[in-house]
């Protein structure tokens, strides 16, 4: 029997790209809203559809690029050139943001909208009384917002270029048995990214100040996307692994020729259709729910409850990781099914505890509301891809997998959007964690009627293997 052991220390250079990739969005999605909505006074509805933009792209973009990069051949690889040159002006492009936004803050903070107190009015009232002053000055002299769009639109693009490359890498150097290892210790690498922006957004207090200058956090950040940019480019030798992982399939007998000569494509019953159906749906729905929180809320927790962010996303993320193996040994008891009802379920409890959370509830209770959804999160996260391809004929994994990105993407640009016109028409403080609740609770009744996908999963021999998700 041929023996085969994966490279965890080739799997963990290789996610050094991923590891800048999740920095960068964790950065991304903390102050960005927060600048559109207290620098320039733009509304949640603006704002949220500002914040989209990155997934309109990703819909179009991430494709093309990965398609493009499949027919590049370089001294330095098919993935590397994308990879050095999307970071490059990425990094650079997100410095000049914080720049063009130093030029509005002065004016805000000459204007004196800083200094105006908030007296008898309530939190909404006070946002609105001050938006409407910042507004005023975007409307003055629209060049610095005109400038700062023009500069974000480079930056997303940037990020669009190498998203695809750096995540066909793991696949082009690790053989197919070993590659849910690698793609766990690939998570695990982008979550490591994640948690230390979160860290620096506690040390930087990006939560205490609404008129803050974001120059030094983002150079922090971009310290952080740099270190790991320069052990990828250092360590990664794409040329020579990806012809070592070529060899070693020869070797094992597992080539993609062999592998095809057995994958037969095949309709769909109607039964199983329906399923397909209702578990993207169910997608789309709790992706709703989920990013309508994820989106804003660092608005709503600097804006309304005058909690940390940082502290209580970490804690998410923190309480997600440890989910990740018990969730995969009980899917392999009652099913993926099952458990992903008891996600769903269990996220929507925090999200409605969460609706019950003021300004005077301590800072300390929204943590283990946090642990609740990043357990709710992970439970439904890494049954729902599995069930998603579960329904593919043999041969069409690829193409059931741009079903579940599809529904997940089109999730994500509708969000910000919904969610935001909501907070404007009603009121964030009334709606925001009611919203992502009902959300929720809907996908529990699309995903209650599906009947297939939920086969019978092997019980795994790595601890990693559980750590497998999208």
């Amino acid at each position: 029997m041929n023996h085969m052991k994966l490279n965890y220390k080739r799997v963990l250079l290789v996610g050094m790209a991923f590891f800048l990739i999740t920095a960068f969005w964790q950065a991304y999605d903390a102050i960005v809203p927060l600048i559109l909505t207290n620098h320039f006074g733009l509304s949640q509805t603006a704002s949220g559809a500002i914040m989209s933009i990155d997934n309109v792209l990703a819909v179009f973009l991430l494709p093309i690029f990965g398609a493009l990069s499949d027919k590049v051949n370089t001294r330095y690889g098919k993935r590397t050139p994308f990879i050095f040159i999307g970071t490059i002006v990425a990094v650079v492009a997100f410095a000049v943001l914080t720049f063009i936004d130093n030029l509005q803050l002065a004016r805000v903070i000459a204007a004196e909208i800083p200094e105006i107190q908030q007296g008898a009015m309530s939190d909404d009232e006070f946002m609105e009384f001050t938006r409407k002053k910042a507004v005023e000055l975007t409307q003055a002299n629209p060049l610095p917002f005109v400038g700062f769009m023009a500069t974000l639109l480079v930056t997303l693009l940037a990020m669009a270029t190498f998203r695809s490359p750096a995540v066909a890498l793991m696949p082009d150097v690790t053989v197919k048995p070993l590659r849910s290892k690698a793609n766990a210790i690939i998570n695990l690498t982008g979550t490591a990214g994640g948690i230390i922006v979160l860290v620096l957004g506690m040390v930087f207090a990006t939560s205490k100040n609404t008129y803050m200058q974001y120059t030094g956090y983002v150079f922090a950040v971009i310290a952080v996307m740099l270190v790991g940019f320069l052990v990828f480019l250092i360590s990664v030798k794409e040329n020579q692994w990806a012809a070592e992982m070529a060899e070693e399939t020869r070797r094992l007998g597992t080539s993609d020729a062999q592998e095809e000569t057995v994958c037969g494509g095949g309709k769909l019953t109607r039964s199983e259709l329906t399923s397909l159906l209702l578990i993207l749906a169910s997608v789309a729905l709790w992706y709703i729910g989920y990013n309508s929180i994820t989106s804003k809320y660092s608005v709503y927790a600097t804006n309304i409850l005058h909690f940390d962010f940082n502290l209580t996303l970490i804690v998410a993320q923190a309480a997600a990781i440890v989910t990740y193996v018990p969730v995969g040994i009980i899917a392999t008891r009652i099913g993926r099914r099952k458990t992903i009802l008891a996600g769903v379920l269990i996220l929507a409890a925090a999200f409605g505890i969460g609706h019950f959370i003021t300004p005077d509830t301590p800072e300390v209770v929204m943590y283990p509301v946090f642990s609740l959804a990043g357990i709710g999160w992970a439970t439904i996260n890494v049954n729902s891809f599995p069930m998603a391809i579960e329904l593919a004929k043999r041969g069409d994994v690829g193409k059931y997998t741009g079903y579940y990105y599809t529904a997940s993407m089109a999730a994500q640009i509708v969000a910000p959007i919904l969610s935001g016109a909501l907070y404007d028409l009603c009121g964030m403080r009334n709606v925001f964690f009611a919203f992502g609740a009902a959300f929720v609770m809907f996908s529990f009744v699309t995903m209650l009627f599906v009947k297939h996908g939920d086969a019978e999963i092997l019980e795994k021999k790595s601890v990693l293997e559980h750590l497998d998700v999208d």
